[in-house]
C-alpha cells in the first residue's frame, strides 16, 4: 500500500533552552498522527469458505463507507478470528463497522449478506493505544444486524397462496412441500441439475456460486415467519397459507428454477425422508420485468404425466442503477423509544374532498404541507406517484379530470377523467386540473389559480427544498391494488421498477438528514423499497377489517395479524394500520409491539380529539389524521425533530466547552464525563457551533416560527380571500441552517485538527 505523506510521524520542532552542565538531557518527544492498527472480531455462524468479513468506515484507508471500497479481513483458523492491520490516523477519531459479504470474483463484485447497523458505529477514541476484540453485531451493550441490500444482485421471490395448487383427487387432501432450486442454464442443453433434486437423496443439491434460497411461511409462528435457509425437502404448504421463497442471484438471466413438491407417506417411519411427488419448471423467459403470476403443470416424477397444476406469484426486485447508499449509517429498525404518540398531517393540513367541511387550503400542497409544519406536526404524510414523464408528484388520486370544450358550444361543460400517469408535469401544472369530485359535481371548490404554493401536482423534489428539514415526511407510495373482484384500481401501470427508482432517487439525492419514512398499501412495493435501499424504514399500509372499504384480493392485506407477518417477513420496521378495525379490537396494538413493531394509524376515525388522545393511550407511535392545526394538543408548536435538534446542540455546545476547559490527558479530561449515555455527535458541529452565538443558534429558534393558528373556514367554496398564505418565516430558515448534521449519520470530517497524542522516543510503533 502507498504510504501517504500525511501518515508519517514528524519531530516536533523546539527551540532548546539553555541548560546546565548537571541537568540531564531533556526527553524529546515525537507527534504520532497515525499509527498500525489491527482489527479483529470474532463473526459466529459463518462459513469461511463461502462468505467473508470486511470492515469500512470513515477513513481512506477504510474505504469512506463505500461498499465498493470495503476492506476483506483475512480468518486464522487457530483463533477463530477475522484480522485485518491498517494505518489509521491519530488526528481524530476513528469510526467504522462490520460487514459479512459474498466475494463474486467472476464479477469482481461483493454482495453484503449482513452489516453492523447500530445508529452509532464503533468508535477509536484518540486516547486509545490498543486495539479492542470485537464480536460481530455486539457493541455499546447493544445488538444491531439488518441484512444487506441489493447492490448488483437481483432478489426473484415466490409467492404461493390463495391454496396454490390443483392436484389429482388422491393427492388433493395430502399435505405437499414446496421447494424452489435455482439451476444453472447450459444453453443448446437441458438445464443441468444435480440428481438428488429429482429423488429422496438426503444429500443437498449445491447451488450456484452466490445464489442464497430463504423461506418464510405468514404464521404467529416466529421461527417460520422469519426468512431461514431453505431446508433439503423445501416447506410445508397448509390450507390458506402465504408462502415466500426468495432467491437472491447475480445472474438472474442465467438460471432456471424447479419447484420440486414433496409428501410423507402415511406409513412412513418418523425418520423416513418425504416422497418426491412431482416437479415443475421455470425459465427465464416466462418472467415478466417486475411481476406476475404462472400457472405451470406439474409433472409426476415416476410416469412423468401431468399431476395437475400449480399457480404462484412472483416479484422480480433489481438493484438501484444509480449508487446512493453506503455503510455510514441505517435507519431502516431504528425508531427511538422516545417517539410516542407523534401527530402526524396527513396530506399536509387534511383532506380536503372527502366532506362539506374539508379544509380551506387544498390537499397535498406545498402550501398545506408548510401549514401543518408550522402547527407542530411531527411528521407529514402525503402520497407519490408519476407523471408521465416520470416526475415523482405528490397527489392522492390517479385520476383527474379535465374540462372540455363540445362544438358549437363557448363554455366547457365536459369532464374528461384521465390517468395522472398519462399527463405530463406541465400538463398537471399549467393545465386547468380538477379533482374528481369537482368533475363529476361540476362544483369548483378552490379559486386558487394564481397561488403558486397552493396549486396541485408539487414535484417531491419541491416539497423536499420548501420544508423546514426537521419536520419528517411519510412517503406512501400509490400503487394500483388488485381488489377482491379482479379488477385494478388503476389499469396499466408504470413498471414497478422504474416507478420505485424514481421516488428514491428524489428522496436520496434530496432528503438530507430529514426523517423519512416510506409507506404503501402494496406489499410488494414494501419488498422493493426495503430491498433496494439501506437508509429508510419501511412500513405497510393495511385496510384490514373493514365495512367502509373494498377489500383487496392479496391475503397480506386482508387483516391487521396478517400485515404483522408480512411485515415481520420482509423485515419492515412497522405497519400502518386502519383504526377502524383497531378500536375494534385493541389488543391488536400489543400484537404488533409484541413482534417488535412500530404501529401508525391512519382513517376519518381519527379526526375526532377524543379518538385521538384514547389512541395515544393505547400505545401507538403515530397517528395520521386532517385538521392538525384544529385537534394538535402541543402547547409549543414544534416537531420533535426539531426539540431534539435544539437539545443535541446546547449537548454539544457544554462538551466542547469542557473539553477547552479541561484538555485531554489532565486529571479532569472528558474521559470523566464519558460514559454510555454521552451523546453521539459530528465533530465538524463543534468547529461550527463556536463560529455561531448561542443567542443565534437557540434561542432564535422559538421567536422564528409562526404558531398563529388560522381560524377554520366551513364554507364548501374556498375562495381566494379565505386562502391565507403561508408566511414563509414559518419555515424556520434560520435553524435549517443551524442544524444541519446533528442527526447521527457518522462522521465525515477527515480534516478536522485535533490534539495529538504525544509518545516518548523509546515507545515502539504499534
Amino acid at each position: 500500500m502507498q504510504r501517504w505523506f500525511f501518515l508519517e510521524e514528524r519531530k516536533i520542532q523546539k527551540t532548546k533552552p539553555e541548560r546546565k552542565m548537571s541537568e540531564p538531557e531533556p526527553e524529546q518527544k515525537a507527534e504520532l498522527i497515525s499509527q498500525q492498527w489491527q482489527f479483529s472480531v470474532t463473526v459466529p455462524d459463518i462459513n469461511p469458505l463461502k462468505e467473508k468479513v470486511f470492515v469500512t468506515g470513515n477513513t481512506p484507508e477504510l474505504g469512506e463507507w463505500d461498499y465498493t471500497k470495503i476492506i476483506m479481513m483475512d480468518y486464522d483458523e487457530a483463533s477463530n478470528l477475522w484480522l485485518k492491520t491498517l494505518t489509521i490516523p491519530n488526528t481524530y477519531e476513528v469510526l467504522y463497522r462490520y460487514a459479512i459479504c459474498f466475494l463474486n470474483e467472476n464479477l469482481n463484485d461483493v454482495f453484503i449478506r449482513k452489516w453492523e447497523t447500530n445508529i452509532h458505529p464503533r468508535m477509536i477514541k484518540q486516547t486509545m493505544l490498543h486495539p479492542t476484540q470485537d464480536v460481530f453485531g455486539e457493541y455499546d451493550k447493544k445488538q444491531g444486524i439488518s441484512t444487506g441490500w441489493l447492490t448488483n444482485q437481483t432478489l426473484i421471490q415466490f409467492k404461493f397462496s390463495n391454496n396454490p395448487l390443483q392436484l389429482k383427487s388422491r393427492l388433493a387432501e395430502r399435505l405437499i412441500n414446496i421447494k424452489v432450486t435455482p439451476v444453472k442454464l447450459f444453453f443448446g442443453t437441458e438445464p443441468h441439475i444435480e440428481e438428488s433434486s429429482l429423488s429422496t437423496d438426503t444429500t443437498d443439491t449445491e447451488l450456484p456460486a452466490g445464489v442464497l434460497v430463504e423461506v418464510a411461511t405468514l404464521a404467529n409462528d416466529p421461527n417460520i415467519c422469519h426468512l431461514k435457509p431453505q431446508e433439503q425437502f423445501g416447506r410445508e404448504y397448509k390450507l390458506n397459507d402465504v408462502l415466500l421463497v426468495n432467491v437472491t442471484t447475480p445472474n438472474p438471466k442465467q438460471l432456471a428454477y424447479l419447484i420440486d413438491f414433496y409428501s410423507y407417506s402415511s406409513r412412513a417411519a418418523s425418520e423416513d425422508p418425504p416422497c418426491h411427488v412431482g416437479y415443475t419448471y421455470v425459465l427465464p423467459n416466462m418472467f415478466k420485468p417486475s411481476e406476475g403470476n404462472l400457472e405451470l403443470p406439474v409433472t409426476c416424477n415416476v410416469k412423468h404425466r401431468p399431476l395437475g397444476t400449480v399457480n404462484f406469484g412472483y416479484l422480480i426486485v433489481c438493484p438501484m442503477q444509480e449508487k446512493l447508499c453506503n455503510l455510514q449509517v441505517s435507519y431502516a429498525k431504528y425508531w427511538d423509544s422516545s417517539w410516542t404518540g407523534l401527530e402526524v398531517g396527513h396530506r399536509g393540513l387534511g383532506a380536503s374532498f372527502k366532506t362539506k367541511e374539508g379544509n380551506a387550503i387544498r390537499e397535498n400542497t406545498i402550501a398545506s404541507l408548510k401549514k401543518a409544519a408550522a402547527s407542530g406536526a411531527d411528521l407529514l404524510e402525503f402520497d407519490v406517484q408519476l407523471s408521465k414523464d416520470m416526475i415523482p408528484v405528490i397527489y392522492h388520486d390517479f385520476y383527474v379530470c379535465i374540462s372540455m370544450k363540445r362544438k358549437k358550444e363557448i363554455e366547457f361543460t365536459e369532464m374528461l377523467e384521465l390517468p395522472v400517469k398519462d399527463l405530463t408535469l406541465e400538463h398537471l401544472q399549467k393545465l386547468k386540473v380538477y379533482h374528481l369530485v369537482e368533475g363529476r359535481s361540476k362544483e369548483t371548490l378552490f379559486f386558487d389559480d394564481d397561488l403558486d404554493e397552493h396549486q396541485p401536482f408539487p414535484t417531491l423534489e419541491d416539497a423536499l427544498k420548501a420544508i423546514d428539514i426537521h419536520v419528517g415526511f411519510n412517503v406512501e407510495l400509490k400503487w394500483t391494488m388488485e381488489m377482491n373482484d379482479g379488477t385494478f384500481e388503476l389499469n396499466n401501470p408504470f413498471d414497478m421498477n422504474t416507478y420505485v427508482d424514481k421516488v428514491l432517487e428524489v428522496v436520496l439525492k434530496h432528503a438530507g438528514e430529514r426523517r423519512i419514512v416510506f409507506s404503501c398499501f402494496n406489499p410488494d412495493i414494501c419488498t422493493m423499497v426495503r430491498n433496494k435501499q439501506n437508509k429508510y424504514p419501511v412500513m405497510f399500509l393495511t385496510v384490514g377489517i373493514t365495512n367502509k372499504y373494498q377489500p383487496y384480493r392479496d391475503p397480506r392485506c386482508l387483516s391487521i395479524p396478517a400485515a404483522v407477518q408480512s411485515a415481520v417477513s420482509s423485515d419492515l420496521l412497522g405497519i400502518v394500520v386502519h383504526t377502524e378495525d383497531l378500536l375494534r379490537d385493541p389488543t391488536q396494538v400489543k400484537l404488533a409491539t409484541d413482534a417488535g413493531l412500530v404501529i401508525f394509524c391512519w382513517g376519518d376515525d381519527n379526526n375526532d380529539k377524543d379518538t385521538i388522545k384514547k389512541l395515544k393511550e393505547m400505545g401507538l407511535h403515530a397517528v395520521i389524521y386532517d385538521k392538525l392545526d384544529q385537534y394538535i394538543t402541543k402547547e409549543v408548536k414544534e416537531s420533535i425533530f426539531l426539540v431534539e435538534a435544539r437539545e443535541s446542540q446546547r449537548e454539544i455546545m457544554r462538551l466542547a466547552a469542557f473539553e477547552d476547559l479541561h484538555p485531554p490527558g489532565s486529571s479532569s479530561s472528558l474521559q470523566t464525563i464519558e460514559s454510555e449515555n454521552r451523546p453521539y455527535f459530528d465533530l465538524s458541529i463543534r468547529e461550527r457551533i463556536q463560529q455561531n452565538s448561542t443567542a443565534t443558534s437557540l434561542e432564535s429558534l422559538a421567536s422564528s416560527m409562526d404558531l398563529r393558528d388560522e381560524a377554520p373556514d366551513k364554507n364548501l367554496k374556498r375562495n381566494r380571500e379565505i386562502i391565507s398564505v403561508i408566511d414563509k418565516e414559518s419555515q424556520v430558515k434560520e435553524q435549517r441552517m443551524s442544524f444541519q448534521g446533528l442527526f447521527p449519520a457518522g462522521d465525515n470530517s477527515l480534516g478536522l485538527s485535533k490534539k495529538s497524542r504525544t509518545i516518548e522516543n523509546d515507545r515502539k510503533d504499534m
